[in-house]
C-alpha cells in the first residue's frame, strides 16, 4: 500500500473552515432565497446568467460550463424554469443541434422580486461579519484558488466581462 501525507492539524483546520462556511452560507442563501422569493438559489443563478448574457440567451451547453453543472442538471433545472414561465428554449439556428436557453419577460420579474433578497443575504451572512481587510484577503484568496485551477486545467476561465459561475454574484449594478 502507497503511503500519502494525509493533512496536518493545520490545514484541516483551514480546509474545513472553508468547507463548513461556504457550505453552511449556501444553504442559509437556499433556505432564505426559497421562502422569500420562492425560488432556489441556484435557479435564480441562472435566471441571472441569463438575464446578463447578450439577448438573455445562453446555449444549454454553455450555460452547464458557467455553473459547473452537468448537462442534466442543467436540462432538469431549465424544465422546471420553462415549466413555470421563465425561461423558453429555442433550437440553435446555426447548427439545428443545440438549444439556447432564453430568459423570458417573467423570469426577470422573478429575477427583479428575488435580487433584492440575494443581495440582501449577501451583505448580512457574507459582507458584513467580514472587515475590509477581510474582504481583500476572500478577493486574494479566491483569486489564488481559481488561478492554481485554471493551470491545472481543471476549470474552464471566464472570459473577462463574462457572467459569473453559479456561486458567484450579481455584480452590485444588477442587484
Amino acid at each position: 500500500m502507497t503511503e500519502f501525507a494525509w493533512l496536518d492539524a493545520a490545514e484541516q483546520r483551514i480546509f474545513r473552515a472553508y468547507a463548513r462556511s461556504a457550505r453552511a452560507l449556501f444553504v442559509q442563501f437556499d433556505r432564505e432565497l426559497q421562502a422569500e422569493a420562492g425560488l432556489p438559489r441556484t435557479y435564480f443563478e441562472i435566471l441571472w446568467l441569463l438575464d446578463a448574457a447578450p439577448g438573455g440567451e445562453m446555449r444549454m451547453s454553455d450555460l452547464a460550463a458557467a455553473t459547473g453543472s452537468q448537462a442534466s442538471r442543467i436540462t432538469y433545472a431549465v424544465s422546471r424554469l420553462e415549466a413555470a414561465g421563465q425561461v423558453r428554449r429555442e433550437l440553435c439556428a446555426e447548427d439545428r443541434r443545440g438549444w439556447f436557453a432564453v430568459i423570458t419577460d417573467a423570469g426577470r420579474q422573478m429575477l427583479s422580486r428575488a435580487a433584492p433578497h440575494y443581495a440582501a443575504m449577501v451583505r448580512r451572512y457574507f459582507l458584513e461579519p467580514l472587515s475590509p481587510a477581510q474582504r481583500e484577503q476572500v478577493v486574494e484568496v479566491g483569486d489564488a484558488i481559481l488561478g492554481e485551477l485554471a493551470r491545472s486545467a481543471q476549470v474552464a476561465t471566464a472570459e473577462p466581462g463574462a457572467p459569473a459561475p453559479l456561486t458567484g454574484m450579481p455584480e452590485p449594478a444588477a442587484v
